[in-house]
C-alpha cells in the first residue's frame, strides 16, 4: 500500500468530553500529506484524547474524522500507525520476539525485525528480554513497529519521550522520509520534533 493514495484528513465539528470535562467542541483540522500537524496544548487539553478519536480508539461526543483517499479494501484503522504514551511492549518476550509479534499483527511489509532493530540503535539486543531494556530503549523498540509496517497515516502521542538527543535524530530522519514518500503524520507533542515544514493545530484556553 503506498502512502500516496492519501489525499488529505479531515476532523469535522469534533467535540470531545470525558466524565464532566468538555475537552474540546467545534473543532476543525485538515492533514495532507508531506506535512506534519503537530497537536500543541497545556496538559489536559485533550491532546492524547484527540489523537485516539482519529486513530479510532475512542468516539467522539461529536463531529467525525473523514479520509479522502487511502485504501478501499483495508478498514480506516488498518491504513494507521498509533503510537501512544504506552510503550506496549511485553517484558516476558524477547527483544525481537516482541517486534515480531507486532510486524505479524500490523501487517509485514516494512523491514525485517533485525533491519528494524539495527534502524532504532538496538541491533545486537534481539535476544535479551525487554524487561531488561532502559524507558528509552523500550521507547525505541515502539517506533521500531513504524519500520516493520508500512502504513500511511502515522498518529503519534509524544514519540520522543524518553530518548536521547541522538535517538531523536534518528526518529525526526524516519518522520522525514515518511513524509517525503507522501505519508501523513500528527503528533501531539512539547518538544520539538525537526519534520521539516509542519502546520499546528493547538488546542486548550477557554471552550
Amino acid at each position: 500500500m503506498s502512502p500516496l493514495h492519501i489525499t488529505a484528513l479531515h476532523g469535522e465539528g469534533l467535540s470531545c468530553r470525558r466524565g464532566f470535562k468538555l475537552l474540546f467542541e467545534h473543532l476543525n483540522f485538515e492533514a495532507r500529506p508531506g506535512r506534519a500537524l503537530l497537536v500543541l496544548g497545556p496538559n489536559g487539553a485533550g491532546k492524547s484524547s484527540l489523537l485516539r478519536i482519529i486513530s479510532g480508539y475512542l468516539s467522539p461526543t461529536s463531529g467525525r474524522i473523514r479520509l479522502d483517499g487511502g485504501d478501499e479494501e483495508r478498514l480506516f484503522r488498518e491504513q494507521i500507525h498509533y503510537l501512544g504514551h504506552d510503550d506496549a511492549v511485553k517484558g516476558a518476550l524477547r527483544v525481537a520476539e516482541n517486534l515480531d509479534f507486532w510486524r505479524r499483527i500490523l501487517g509485514p511489509n516494512g523491514l525485517g525485525v533485525e533491519e528494524a532493530l539495527e534502524q532504532v540503535g538496538l541491533g545486537g539486543l534481539g535476544r535479551l528480554r525487554a524487561s531488561v531494556l532502559s524507558a528509552g530503549q523500550k521507547r525505541r523498540l515502539a517506533i521500531a513497529r513504524l519500520l516493520v509496517s508500512r502504513r500511511p497515516i502515522w498518529v503519534l502521542d509524544e514519540p520522543t519521550t524518553a530518548l536521547d538527543v541522538k535517538a531523536q535524530a534518528w526518529f525526526a530522519s524516519f518522520g522525514r522520509a515518511h513524509l517525503a514518500e507522501g505519508g501523513l503524520i500528527i503528533a501531539a507533542t512539547h518538544a520539538p520534533l525537526d519534520l521539516g515544514e509542519t502546520d499546528e493545530l493547538r488546542l486548550g484556553g477557554k471552550l
